[in-house]
């Protein structure tokens, strides 16, 4: 896995959005935010639910000047096909953002969320800077799936870390106190919060 703070691992693939099949990199996302997420499979159980839950909210990440990527080791033929699917019939049918494929499994194991041993991607979450830095990473088993609200939560979190220079204490929100990253001048936001 690449270590937060350091450059995401860059790759270009196929990816299908809209009925149409794309090229996609990383490095054209210089200047965006980018949530790249990874899951097990196509026309499986946990994984559409937390697909089409980002989806559902994408309009919430493009006002943070954030782009949504998912990633699985499915060709994108097979992504073409899920996409195609009525949601009533386990598919994702009018998925908002692009899913990219991972056929020869180089992206997920760049990421270190490749299960070698089951051969599919567990289900990893990056959020990637505008400069292309991992600002944050998570990677749950294939048995639970991921929340939204969290992720834009942390994505907030690090937009106001990036533009203002203080720090986000556990569980903030926009709007809620920050602190300074020192040492007396924290007491301030301590002496204030219950």
């Amino acid at each position: 896995m690449p270590i937060v703070g350091q450059k995401a691992p860059e790759f270009t693939t196929r990816g299908v959005l809209n009925g149409r099949i794309n090229d996609y990199s990383l490095s054209a996302r210089k200047g965006t935010w980018t949530v790249l997420f990874f899951y097990p499979l196509d026309f499986t159980f946990v994984c559409p639910t937390e697909i089409l839950a980002f989806s559902d909210r994408l309009g919430e990440f493009r006002k943070l000047n954030a782009d949504v990527f998912g990633v699985s080791v499915d060709s994108e033929f097979c992504h073409l096909a899920w996409t195609e699917t009525p949601r009533e019939k386990g598919g994702i049918f009018g998925l908002a953002y692009p899913l990219l494929a991972d056929v020869k499994k180089e992206i997920s194991r760049a990421y270190g969320v490749l299960d070698e041993g089951a051969g599919v991607a567990l289900r990893g979450l990056f959020v990637i800077d505008p400069e292309g830095v991992v600002q944050h990473a998570t990677v749950n088993n294939l048995g639970v799936g991921r929340s939204v609200d969290e992720t834009l939560r942390v994505l907030q979190a690090f937009q106001f870390v990036a533009e203002h220079g203080e720090v986000c204490p556990a569980d903030w929100k926009p709007g809620e106190k920050t602190m300074k990253a020192d040492w007396n001048q924290s007491k301030d936001y301590f002496a204030h919060v219950k």
